[in-house]
């Protein structure tokens, strides 16, 4: 029962990963409003005439999105089915972060759709991650198997070894890096690593906004470095240093992604690197 539920846990965290990156690719390509403002139907049609790019790529992101919808539902099926008593066993409890996952799955649903009916706004796009996130980190941590047994991890461990700052410190600067995005601001620093050759960038108007807000997602993502050095140095196994692997890989594609001129490869490579640094964080600090 325990390799089932895992299994099953794993297959739909990796389907929520590749939802996100493909809705990376839906972002970058311009493809958001590729089945118009029509949802959950597609220009009209349940399965519509796939003539146009922009069609094709935002359809496949929705029908990934429904098997993550079945994978995410079913997860929670087989979760109360345990409880029931009908298979579980052997000291392993499920626990009940499939239903989080599930509350978390309508909750992405809903900002989905408010996204396409208001045609993209900033805001809802942000949230719309955001909420995949979560969804991604909460579907990772159930399928690790936690023994009725297994004590839990004393709260002072855990600010010793700096995982209750890299967690938050992680998932604000992703969320950040999807700001930068959707408001345009990614070509508002040129150089790497400062801002337009400056500490901190200067200019009034709509320009120097958006200098600041690209800037300010590079800080966290510098100060993102720092503490997951800190970490790996200071947390036994090869967990934590694995991450600092990603995030040195991240901050490499981030600024090849600037001093390159954006390439769309590069900026949805950037995204699944990100996305790879929350699961190895959430993975680690478990």
């Amino acid at each position: 029962m325990t390799r089932r539920y895992t299994l099953l846990a794993w297959t739909a965290a990796a389907s929520t990963y590749l939802l996100i990156v493909l809705g990376a690719v839906v972002r970058i390509t311009g493809s958001g409003m590729g089945c118009g403002d029509h949802w959950p139907l597609c220009n009209g049609h349940l399965f519509p005439p796939l003539d146009d790019i922009g069609t094709v790529i935002e359809w496949s992101h929705r029908l990934a999105a429904a098997l993550v919808s079945v994978l995410v539902a079913t997860l929670a099926g087989y979760t109360w089915w345990l409880k029931r008593g009908e298979g579980s066993g052997g000291g392993y409890n499920p626990g009940r972060l499939s239903y989080v996952a599930l509350a978390l799955w309508v909750i992405q649903l809903l900002l989905g759709a408010v996204t396409v009916k208001l045609e993209l706004p900033p805001w809802s796009v942000i949230l719309h991650l955001g909420a995949a996130m979560l969804l991604l980190a909460t579907l990772l941590i159930a399928a690790t198997p936690h023994p009725l047994t297994s004590p839990p991890v004393p709260l002072s461990t855990l600010w010793r070894g700096g995982t209750m700052i890299v967690v938050p410190l992680a998932f604000v600067t992703v969320l950040f890096g999807a700001l930068t995005a959707n408001l345009g601001a990614a070509a508002a620093c040129s150089g790497f690593p400062l801002c337009n050759g400056q500490v901190w960038p200067t200019g009034g108007g709509g320009g120097g906004t958006l200098a600041h807000i690209h800037w300010t997602h590079r800080l966290l993502a510098y100060a993102l470095a720092i503490a997951v050095t800190v970490w790996a140095v200071r947390t036994p196994g090869w967990r934590a240093k694995a991450v600092l692997g990603l995030v040195a890989l991240q901050v490499a594609v981030g600024a090849a992604t600037v001093l390159l001129g954006l390439p769309g490869g590069l900026q949805a490579a950037h995204v699944a690197v990100g996305a790879a640094v929350w699961a190895g964080v959430v993975l680690a600090a478990q």
